[in-house]
């Protein structure tokens, strides 16, 4: 196998942080190299000096054995060089042609656009990706996987010969993401080669050549994915091995009063009715196929999406719930599945965040906020939840994923939410932060907080649940307990209902 890509002894500071440290990097010609580590071990870092974004402070960069020193972005798109981050570069109001085309449009000898020359070789890009997108829509009304399928039919528009995927699987459903492993090997098959960012360990065996780990900014090892094990990489990637990623269970308490009682609750007309209830200090997880009705039963009971009829009891008494705001008033707390959007104004602080929603709790005479008191209740929360960041001033938009998760957890701690729903709340955090926030959870609940688990994980639906109601179809179809928490018996009340 020829070596396309070959960095050797890279090397990035910034203010206050060594990032990279002499990392040495190889990629032969249609490879799919997985690039593995915690947040914060310097992927992205290196794949921005890769791609042009930033310079390296030492080291070199070799394509195809030639030196090359990228000045910018646009340089090293030219040499064949191309980048899809997880944040869509998109242009939300310009339909797919414009976006792949966006700086270099088409012109006729007149210096007219020529659209329609533009839209045959797009439509030709979707075809040979099996992905059928309406040309003339705003790509904001496309699914997110279109929106990813854009930016790849863009990166191959460009001529891509090494294609950078940061975490392409993280808001794609598991028929969308094999779509893309299918084009992935497709691509591989023509020549092109891929370095491919996951924090989902099982993605890298079914589509990865060879892995190459990072830690704190420093080579810990590169492997074939036949000579290695989930184990290996973990401890690679932690510094320890994750025997036992899950904290203990304590023994079910049957006379622990119930906190949380749904009854009949249907989402539209003719649609199942369903109930379930929670117990104060467990852990009730929500399992199920993607598309099984687990996150819109959730949002239903607590109010954040319409139901046709429900019943809910809070602690015996029964609450209209009509929406979150009256949830929060009862100490329900949603953590949304998709963080950034719903759960935190990224550009906010940490404190401005944890108060949000609860600033009525820091006014005192007239209508001036008690920046003090809110600045302490901050970091006080922080510190409960283990946030990492210099202090509550530190912008929520520069934390990682796992310590962005944890600020959201803050704000409904702050908010005297008793009653906790998790949706997905591990989705885009590497393995070591995973486990962070699986203790945490087991924290609250051991000091009386009942939390509903919501999560398209297997391993952490048994791993972490006291019991799980199972969903198919819209239906809970089997709650289960005890030894009844396995693999099999989980995905066999899914699969079939029975």
């Amino acid at each position: 196998m020829d070596t396309v890509l070959r960095l050797e002894r890279i090397s990035k500071r910034f203010p206050g942080v060594n990032a990279l440290t002499d990392i040495d990097l190889a990629v032969g010609q249609g490879e799919i190299h997985a690039l593995l580590g915690e947040n914060g071990a310097g992927k992205l870092t290196l794949m921005k000096i890769l791609s042009g974004i930033y310079s390296p402070d030492a080291g070199r960069i070799l394509l195809d054995g030639r030196e090359r020193r990228f000045a910018g972005y646009d340089e090293a798109v030219a040499a064949g060089v191309s980048i899809i981050f997880q944040e869509f570069s998109l242009i939300p109001d310009l339909d797919a042609v414009e976006n792949i085309y966006l700086g270099r449009e088409y012109t006729n000898r007149f210096g007219v656009l020529a659209r329609a020359r533009m839209r045959e070789e797009a439509a030709a890009l979707f075809a040979r990706l099996g992905i059928g997108i309406d040309l003339d829509a705003p790509v904001r009304r496309l699914s997110v996987a279109q929106q990813q399928f854009v930016e790849i039919a863009k990166a191959l528009s460009l001529d891509a010969r090494l294609l950078i995927l940061d975490e392409p699987t993280a808001t794609l459903t598991p028929s969308e993401a094999a779509h893309l492993f299918g084009i992935m090997r497709d691509l591989k098959a023509h020549g092109v080669t891929m370095i491919f960012i996951s924090h989902h360990l099982e993605e890298i065996f079914e589509i990865c050549d060879r892995i190459t780990v990072l830690r704190d900014g420093h080579h810990v090892g590169t492997t074939a994915v036949a000579d290695t094990d989930v184990d290996r990489l973990v401890e690679w990637m932690v510094g320890r091995r994750l025997e036992q990623a899950f904290p203990p269970k304590p023994a079910l308490d049957a006379r622990a009063p119930v906190v949380l009682e749904a009854r009949d609750v249907q989402l539209t007309a003719g649609a199942p009715g369903n109930g379930f209830f929670l117990r104060e200090g467990e852990i009730l997880g929500f399992a199920g196929l993607v598309g099984s009705g687990r996150s819109e039963l959730a949002r239903a009971v607590i109010g954040a999406d319409p139901a046709f009829r429900k019943n809910v009891r809070l602690r015996g008494r029964e609450v209209a719930l009509t929406d979150t705001a009256e949830a929060l008033e009862n100490g329900l707390g949603l953590l949304p599945e998709n963080r950034k959007s719903e759960g935190l104004i990224v550009d906010f602080s940490i404190r401005d965040n944890i108060s949000l929603n609860n600033l009525k709790k820091y006014l005192g005479r007239g209508p001036f906020i008690d920046r003090r008191a809110e600045y302490a209740d901050a970091a006080d929360v922080m510190r409960r939840v283990g946030v990492k960041a210099p202090g509550p001033l530190s912008v929520v938009g520069q934390l990682s994923g796992g310590n962005q998760q944890k600020v959201v957890i803050a704000r409904r701690l702050n908010h005297r939410c008793r009653v906790l729903i998790f949706d997905e709340p591990t989705r885009g955090i590497d393995v070591g932060a995973k486990a962070e926030i699986y203790l945490l959870m087991r924290r609250l609940t051991g000091e009386g907080y009942s939390i509903i688990f919501i999560s398209s994980e297997l391993p952490e639906i048994v791993g972490l649940c006291d019991r799980v109601a199972v969903f198919r179809q819209g239906a809970i179809v089997a709650t289960l307990e005890g030894e009844a928490i396995n693999s099999n018996e989980v995905m066999r009340y899914a699969t079939t209902g029975n």
